[in-house]
């Protein structure tokens, strides 16, 4: 896939995270969040919990969930401390790490808490 039509996808899968989770009665609080130490794709929000979410985009869900990196999990970690730097509780603040696999066929499945193991 070109770098145009792989951005655009990761786009839209972006979306469709977004939309699925606001279903769920979460807000979205924050879209491609920047940091110094990274970016976050969302970030949501369920009462007092703040929910980071990591979207990747594949043909299948296999593939989308290979993508992600250790150094990646790192990064985002990172930007998420100073997310909730900012937040009332600051790093009290309870959180959680998710994961959201989109498959070519728009398909979404999420991997709550994917960072505690």
């Amino acid at each position: 896939m070109s770098g145009k039509r792989s951005y655009q996808a990761g786009l839209a899968a972006e979306t469709l995270v977004e939309r699925h989770y606001e279903r769920a009665g979460r807000s979205i609080c924050a879209r491609r969040w920047r940091g110094i130490s990274g970016e976050i794709d969302l970030v949501a929000r369920d009462g007092a919990e703040v929910i980071f979410i990591e979207v990747k985009q594949s043909k299948t869900h296999a593939q989308a969930v290979a993508h992600l990196s250790e150094r990646q999990m790192t990064r985002i970690c990172g930007a998420a401390a100073e997310f909730i730097g900012g937040e009332p509780a600051g790093q009290l603040t309870p959180v959680r790490f998710d994961v959201a696999l989109v498959d070519g066929q728009g398909r979404i499945e999420i991997l709550e808490n994917a960072f505690a193991a």
